[in-house]
């Protein structure tokens, strides 16, 4: 095994970590809406920390493998494409960072009706599903799947298309619940932001599998 092997083999086991790190964050920013923990989400905040951290000894290793290896073909579009995944993976820990310190402000529970009426609970689990399906066809080298990102992102992007109409009504009709609501809307908006960022993730899998560029078509 080569030594440019080797350095390819630590990168995929480290994009992989801050991938897995990053859907947790995702995870627990959703637990802990549905439960009200605070803590849970004080415990997301402190770790994109990790996630920041994780993202630049990534791009290091990117930089080196360049200025060492020279890769060419398959092995400089793998690099590439970690290279931006990288970025689009810590942009979703800003995400999930965000999402919870929402959670932290709040002074009591989400109210159920509001969560049903936006779909709001169905497109954070939709979101955190895109993301996971995206590093099985990382791992999986499964562009089909990777295609499939495309149409779920589409569902939160209606979702969200949806909650301006949808949050104004339940305002006018509880005022008292304005903030709360409003803080909802902003979620929607970072989670519709999730699936573009993971689109992105799901055009560089296979530019970096099938040499196929999808930017701006």
């Amino acid at each position: 095994m080569t030594q440019l092997t080797l350095e390819l083999t630590k990168l995929r086991t480290d994009i992989t970590e801050m991938w897995n790190l990053v859907a947790s964050q995702l995870y627990k920013s959703l637990y802990s809406l549905k439960t009200f923990d605070k803590d849970l989400s004080r415990e997301v905040v402190s770790n994109e920390k990790r996630v920041n951290s994780m993202e630049l000894n990534i791009d290091r290793d990117c930089e080196n493998i360049f200025a060492l290896f020279n890769p060419v073909a398959i092995d400089l579009r793998f690099v590439l494409a970690i290279l931006k995944i990288n970025n689009n993976l810590e942009r979703i820990g800003d995400i999930a960072e965000g999402i919870s310190k929402f959670i932290i402000i709040e002074k009591e529970p989400f109210d159920p009706p509001l969560l049903q009426k936006t779909n709001f609970l169905t497109m954070f689990e939709a979101a955190i599903q895109i993301v996971e399906d995206a590093l099985t066809s990382f791992n999986k080298e499964d562009t089909k799947l990777a295609r499939s990102i495309f149409k779920q992102d589409e569902m939160l992007d209606e979702i969200n298309a949806e909650a301006n109409q949808i949050i104004s009504d339940y305002i006018r009709a509880n005022p008292d619940k304005t903030e709360q609501a409003l803080n909802v809307l902003s979620i929607i908006r970072r989670l519709e932001r999730v699936g573009d960022q993971t689109k992105n993730i799901a055009e560089e899998i296979i530019f970096y599998l099938e040499a196929k560029v999808l930017k701006h078509k």
